[in-house]
């Protein structure tokens, strides 16, 4: 880019050279006429008139009648006097014996000499009017058309280097202005991508070394457990049944945490799609009624769920069902099991889903975080799991132009998800 413009601003500046050029010459021929040629014409005119004098023999009589008209300096001719006035310049000559006053004058024909000056003036008009119209010209083609084009030239080149933090001024050109600032769109949406890909990469990272972390401790108890095994420590069928059992439980979770790390490792991990639509609230509520109260049932909890009318909102039907299925799972998991309520409320245009549940122990300055990825509450120790749930749900809603977030009043946890109606 720097070395095709320098290529330019030379090209520019030999040009207004020539054109500067053009008038020094123009003028330079002009005052050569007028003070070169002019100022030695008298005295070559002088030997033209004495030498045709001479050719035709003329009388002093005829020599002063003559006609001067092809003469352009020559003014006059008089026998000369000595002490007599003279308002030209004149030269003294003989011509047949007698001294004769050649008067001159430096430029006789005025009418051709206001000519050549106004023709030299148009002329330096003209040069002067065409170097400025060039420049403004190189002006304009540099500053609108190539500037902006070796930006573009230049910003298309950092992209492929993969240099995304250069912005490109946006140019109030019909030509490459619009054009530029489609580039730069197109730069900060790459630079947004490849920040996010960066975010999402350190996420997946931290995912898998706490998944490899947690899975020591079941394999501390199973290494324990073997080696009680192998040195026949248990005394009794009863104590060596209970540490397979342990071996058995401890595999089980080694294993969960070998799928979350499998799962994590996918290229498509939290991608998470959202298909734009429209459904009813109630058909997602229905069936998330009637999953979670057989559940529930089973572990003695209570579970109620307001009548909710056939309201249609937006976003994706199965992400909806993914969300309340987790907000539940977490309201099972971290809750003391007594109670889980489902209400409805209203607010604009959206609708509030509160989910709510008994027993949370959480701290009211933890509920900012609990939505960021791989947070885990105090409530959470001695729990297994990624903090990766609410991330999940709070991505999936606001891709769903909804909300979600929680609060606490009393022992009571409630989590309110905000869908935005049709």
């Amino acid at each position: 880019m720097d070395i095709g413009l320098s290529k330019f601003k030379m090209f520019s500046f030999w040009i207004v050279i020539v054109e500067i050029l053009l008038i020094v010459s123009v003028n330079g021929l002009y005052f050569y006429q007028i003070n070169g040629s002019d100022g030695r014409l008298y005295l070559v005119e002088a030997r033209r008139v004495i030498k045709e004098i001479e050719e035709q023999k003329l009388k002093a009589s005829e020599i002063e009648a003559m006609s001067l008209d092809k003469y352009e300096t020559i003014v006059r001719i008089r026998e000369f006097v000595a002490g007599e006035d003279c308002d030209n310049d004149y030269l003294v000559e003989e011509i047949d014996g007698r001294l004769y006053r050649i008067e001159y004058a430096e430029r006789k024909n005025s009418r051709l000499s206001g000519d050549i000056d106004n023709i030299t003036l148009y002329i330096n008009i003209s040069l002067l009017g065409m170097m400025i119209v060039t420049i403004i010209v190189l002006m304009y083609v540099y500053h609108k058309v190539l500037k902006p084009f070796w930006d573009m030239s230049n910003l298309s080149s950092e992209l492929a280097k993969g240099n995304l933090s250069m912005p490109v001024k946006q140019e109030k050109s019909k030509l490459f202005g619009h054009f530029l600032w489609g580039m730069d769109m197109l730069r900060e949406k790459l630079e947004d991508n490849k920040e996010k890909e960066l975010a999402f990469q350190k996420e997946r990272k931290t995912l898998i070394l706490s998944l490899s972390h947690d899975i020591k401790t079941p394999l501390s108890s199973i290494e324990l457990y073997a080696k009680a095994l192998s040195e026949d420590l248990y005394d009794t069928e009863e104590k060596r049944k209970e540490a397979l059992q342990g071996i058995a439980g401890n595999v089980k979770e080694i294993k969960g945490y070998v799928d979350e790390i499998v799962t994590a490792s996918r290229e498509d991990f939290l991608n998470l799609e959202v298909i734009a639509g429209e459904y009813y609230l109630s058909e997602v509520m229905k069936i998330t009624e009637s999953y979670y109260k057989d559940k529930l049932s089973v572990i003695h909890t209570e579970f109620q769920m307001d009548e909710t009318e056939k309201c249609f909102v937006k976003g994706d039907k199965d992400r909806m069902a993914e969300v309340l299925q987790n907000v539940m799972e977490n309201a099972i998991k971290y809750g003391d099991g007594k109670r889980i309520r489902i209400s409805f409320g209203e607010e604009e245009d959206c609708k509030l889903i509160h989910i709510e549940n008994t027993g949370c122990h959480l701290k009211k300055e933890e509920l900012p975080n609990l939505f960021d990825s791989f947070y885990r509450g105090s409530n959470s120790s001695g729990m297994k799991g990624s903090g990766l749930g609410l991330y999940i749900c709070k991505t999936l809603m606001r891709k769903m132009d909804g909300e979600i977030f929680a609060r606490m009043k009393e022992d009571v946890f409630c989590v309110t998800i905000v869908v935005r109606k049709a």
